[in-house]
């Protein structure tokens, strides 16, 4: 026994010895462990040529982007269970407008989350700590740069970076939502992902051969494989690419043959939407939001943005905010602070909704009118637009019919 292992054995400290399996395994071990998990359409898909499919692309881009625009607050609770900015708070400045010197807050948020979808594990950020703890500054973790290994074997995982154990504590992890952190979302994904690819792929060399599939060039007499090869490099240089649809000359000894298999008999469109109609459900992302709108759609948009609100991009977002609360706030703070996303961000699209949602709450006394002036349209406020009530429907103001010894009052007495 070794002196590391008597100094373990006398720690109490049990030792656990894993063999790795062989070349020979057939579990997936060493597949997953360079990620380049096999998949049946004969492709290996990773998250970086996964973002090369459009479809993947566009839905990753819709939460992340989503994500990145909405504006991201420190609250402070308030004692009858509301809450407001806490603008003086040293967090705020940090997540809402730069977490670093290089990088402002919208781009953080967005690669962060994207990061989340794609990678293994997940999204991670390194934590800067000055005076005591404090965070200072907030530093993506590229992962083509600075791989992160997670080990989730013990209850609390740990964490090195670049093979240098790092404290949980100084990381911010934004958790894959895999079923198998290994794997990540691509990787559980992954033959849904590889039939995209492949549909794009043969629709490339379709188009790039006449948008048609090939045919049989056939030279009478006996051809030596020179002479086949050189009949097929001229018939190539002559036909293909952006020369297809010209006239083709053949010389005495070759005819043509077109084969009659085509893209239609293979409902290759019908695949095709198919396929991103998986990844539609791999993300959770509505089909319109893929833009694949050639399907009528029995709701409104609006109920289809609802929910992607709702299924898509709040899971994700709650996921954001809760990992900044136990990473960037002490215990303490946590019960006087939140960080929460604005996602009244969503009704800026849409400027009579905007309008008409602020109207309601101004009018219900929900928000007074400077507060509606800078949530809606970021006006300042003006001198008496803190009461709450509404000027334009309300005779309580000053002036109006229910203020005793107005001019109004005297009118109707």
């Amino acid at each position: 026994m070794s002196i590391a292992s008597r100094f373990k054995s006398l720690l109490g400290l049990g030792i656990e010895t894993k063999t790795a399996p062989s070349l020979a395994d057939g579990s997936g071990f060493y597949f997953d462990l360079f990620g380049a998990a096999p998949t049946l359409a004969g492709v290996t898909v990773t998250p970086h040529s996964a973002m090369t499919c459009a479809p993947v692309a566009c839905a990753v881009r819709s939460i992340c982007e989503a994500a990145g625009s909405l504006p991201l607050h420190v609250y402070k609770k308030l004692p009858d269970g509301g809450k407001e900015k806490a603008t003086e708070h040293p967090l705020y400045k940090l997540l809402h407008d730069a977490p670093n010197s290089f990088a402002p807050a919208a781009l953080f948020r967005t690669q962060l989350m994207a990061d989340a979808l794609l990678q293994p594990h997940g999204g991670f950020a390194l934590i800067n700590r000055v005076d005591g703890g404090k965070p200072a500054e907030l530093i993506r973790l590229d992962p083509q740069t600075q791989s992160v290994a997670v080990d989730t074997s013990d209850v609390e995982p740990t964490y090195k970076l670049n093979g240098r154990e790092i404290d949980g504590a100084d990381l911010i992890h934004i958790p894959t939502p895999a079923y198998d952190a290994r794997k990540g979302l691509v990787g559980e994904g992954r033959n849904a992902i590889a039939l995209a690819l492949v549909l794009e792929r043969h629709a490339s060399r379709l188009f790039g051969n006449a948008a048609r599939p090939s045919g049989v060039l056939s030279l009478k007499g006996n051809a030596t494989p020179e002479t086949v090869a050189t009949a097929k490099a001229s018939w190539q240089a002559s036909q293909g690419g952006d020369k297809s649809g010209g006239t083709a000359v053949l010389p005495l000894d070759a005819s043509w043959q077109p084969l009659t298999f085509n893209s239609v008999d293979s409902q290759f469109l019908e695949m095709r939407t198919y396929a991103v109609a998986e990844i539609a459900r791999l993300f959770r992302v509505p089909l319109h939001m893929l833009m694949q709108v050639d399907r009528a759609q029995p709701r409104s948009i609006e109920s289809i943005g609802q929910e992607f609100l709702s299924q898509a991009l709040l899971p994700r977002l709650k996921s954001f905010e809760q990992e900044l609360e136990l990473k960037l706030l002490t215990p303490d703070e946590r019960d006087q602070y939140a960080i929460e996303f604005n996602i009244d961000g969503f009704a800026r699209a849409d400027l009579l909704a905007r309008a008409q949602a602020l109207s309601a709450t101004v009018s219900a006394r929900i928000l007074n009118p400077n507060e509606a002036r800078q949530i809606g349209f970021g006006l300042p406020a003006y001198e008496g637009g803190d009461v709450f009530e509404n000027f334009n429907t309300s005779s309580a103001h000053a002036g109006g019919a229910l203020n005793a010894g107005n001019d109004n009052q005297k009118e109707a007495a």
